[in-house]
């Protein structure tokens, strides 16, 4: 199981409120902004195909060197018979780019007698054999390290930089992404941004791992994204303040985030005997508009945890997009999402009122006469708003889908260059043209 937390921000950083503070750049397509993580030998590719172009993968080093990251590793093949380069290779072919991050955090940190050696021999290793100058160029980024909170910050330092250094030996063209982080102390989960000082030059992306945390122990209970009680979208935006101060021409990834959803009650006893889940609905409707959050905040990629569960009634254990390989509706849900938007980038916020509605605006890559508005209402029963369409005309609308049928059309209605909408927590996208 990974476990998975992002530390509270101090109270002393200050809140930058609006969604555009990010150095301004080019949004990325959504197509290129919508991830999901998987695990090795466990992902179908075929299957993800609509709802993603994007993996990342858990990938662990003690299979490429045994218990002891002093071995050599034998790539393209890992110690334990894993074939890396047909692996990640079919996930190519399939059109996938791969995010590989190098997981060693159950090893003991003992087991590490040469750090320096040890660290940069693997990362030279592995990006020489898999990265984008390779002669089976597989992988196109690489995390140093998942939830490394059992290493302490200054052994943890020297394996991200010597590995880091490793990988810049190997290919430099293959891009280096920090473990989880956090703003503040190191905790069990991340690590600090603090550790990074002076190693600007070895990472090209910041990463951070953030769920809607509700209620701790017992119930684990997750809210809805826009949800204030949370620090969901103000930590997020604490690390973009950071970011756009000290690491300006970093990109900053969320590579962990998502709502469980089983069908089964919680086991009577144990550690997840209260455990209180989101239903079905509200995975597909919170994990969508989470999307359409972090692209509205400026984030560069953002990874849902998780693609595939066997429907365990407990922390992590009903994430996935998919049930023992059956679409859920989320899958269904984000499927739509990367089909309606993957050839639009976020443009401006149009409204962002919780007790009315949130209206973003995303524009065609190609072509910026071409708009879609993602209308919503993060709580409550549904209402209806209404947008002022300047000049603009609305042309199409749907209503985010729960299952494989096709999305459900709503006649988008416009009197005297005002539309009248649905806002309720399924997101409406509403297709507009020039006038």
């Amino acid at each position: 199981m990974f476990s998975l937390r992002l530390l509270p921000v101090s109270a002393l950083l200050v809140l930058f409120t609006g969604p555009g503070f990010a150095a301004e750049k080019p949004r990325p397509l959504m197509r290129d902004f919508m991830g999901l993580n998987t695990h090795t030998v466990q992902f179908k590719p075929e299957l993800y195909a609509p709802v993603t172009r994007w993996v990342r993968d858990y990938h662990p080093l003690d299979w490429d060197t045994g218990k002891e990251p002093g071995n050599p590793t034998k790539f393209p093949k890992a110690q334990n018979g894993v074939d890396w380069g047909q692996l990640y290779g079919s996930w190519r072919k399939a059109g996938y780019g791969v995010n590989a991050c190098i997981m060693f955090d159950n090893l003991d940190p003992k087991n590490w007698t040469d750090i320096p050696r040890e660290a940069a021999a693997y990362g030279r290793a592995f990006a020489t054999a898999f990265g984008p100058s390779a002669a089976q160029p597989v992988v196109q980024s690489i995390e140093i390290g998942n939830e490394p909170g059992k290493y302490d910050d200054a052994t943890y330092r020297a394996i991200f930089e010597h590995m880091a250094r490793g990988v810049r030996e190997g290919d430099p063209k293959l891009r280096i992404a920090t473990c989880a982080a956090n703003l503040g102390k190191s905790g069990r989960y991340s690590k600090s941004v603090d550790l990074l000082a002076g190693l600007e030059s070895l990472y090209d992306i910041l990463n951070i791992h953030i769920y809607a945390d509700l209620e701790p122990w017992p119930t684990f209970k997750k809210t809805y994204p826009e949800d204030p009680r949370t620090e969901f979208l103000t930590a997020v935006k604490h690390v973009l303040k950071w970011r756009a101060d000290n690491a300006a021409d970093k990109e900053l990834w969320i590579t962990e985030f998502g709502w469980d959803a089983s069908t089964k009650p919680p086991k009577p006893t144990g550690d997840f005997a209260k455990w209180i889940g989101s239903n079905e609905t509200q995975q597909a409707q919170w994990i969508v508009r989470g999307y359409l959050l972090f692209a509205a905040l400026g984030v560069d990629r953002a990874y849902l945890y998780w693609f595939n569960d066997d429907d365990t009634p407990q922390m992590h254990g009903s994430s996935g997009l998919t049930r023992n390989y059956l679409p859920k509706p989320s899958f269904h849900a984000v499927a739509w999402l990367q089909r309606s938007l993957g050839e639009f980038r976020f443009s401006r916020v149009v409204r962002e009122d919780a007790t009315d509605c949130y209206a973003y605006e995303f524009v065609h890559g190609g072509d910026a006469t071409k708009r879609v508005w993602a209308v919503w209402k993060p709580a409550g029963e549904e209402t209806i708003t209404h947008l002022p369409l300047e000049n603009w005309t609305a042309v199409q609308s749907e209503r985010m889908p729960l299952s494989a049928d096709s999305p459900k059309q709503f006649p988008a209605i416009a009197k005297d260059g005002v539309l009248e909408a649905p806002a309720g927590g399924s997101p409406l996208f509403i297709w507009l043209e020039k006038r």
